[in-house]
């Protein structure tokens, strides 16, 4: 198993081109490579184990399947797996009755942790983490209810009624806390920029 932190970008799309020939001991290594870092990233999401088991073995069914599809103009490779892997989290957040709340302190970092690419430029890494601090930052000023619904809504990609459902609020009341929240974040993100 190898350390995130020195995953060799150009190794994992060899890796990803041998396992869109179907070459199994290529994909075999790519898991080995990748997994821990995309166990602990769903988990974050997902927060429950078993949960998290379940989205790694179908992203890695999807990464096998669509291995072919991988443009690595468009995304370094952990980017490409991280998306998968969110999306199938979040699809198994859509379809259970799983509760997920946001903490402001384990957001901050987590959003920060979540956002490093290693195969992203020390600029790049500079700017995403400036970027991350400040969306953390904003978040964490936000009311506590405020900020759960709009992590919801746009970390978890639940729809206004899924968020009314699952906090148990009116559908109105949703959108207008994420509408004013968006504009809290706007206005704080804002003042970041020139500060």
């Amino acid at each position: 198993m190898s350390d995130a932190n020195t995953l060799d970008p150009q190794q994992l799309r060899l890796w990803l081109q041998g396992a869109a020939k179907r070459d199994a001991v290529a994909f075999r290594s790519l898991y080995d490579a990748t997994s821990a870092k995309l166990f602990g990233f769903a988990l974050r999401i997902l927060i429950k184990r078993e949960l998290a088991e379940e989205v790694l073995q179908e992203s890695f069914v999807a990464i096998w399947n669509n291995a072919g599809t991988y443009q690595s103009h468009l995304a370094a490779p952990m980017t490409w797996m991280t998306t998968i892997v969110r999306n199938k989290a979040f699809d198994l957040l859509r379809r259970s009755d799983v509760t997920t709340e946001i903490d402001g302190e384990q957001f901050d970092s987590e959003v920060i942790n979540a956002l490093q690419d290693p195969a992203a430029t020390p600029i790049e890494a500079l700017q995403m983490s400036r970027d991350a601090k400040a969306l953390a930052y904003c978040m964490s000023a936000l009311e506590g209810l405020h900020r759960q619904v709009l992590g919801l809504a746009f970390f978890h990609d639940l729809s206004h009624s899924e968020v009314a459902q699952q906090m148990a609020l009116p559908i109105g009341t949703v959108k207008t806390w994420i509408r004013r929240s968006l504009d809290k974040l706007k206005t704080c993100l804002a003042k970041g920029e020139r500060a």
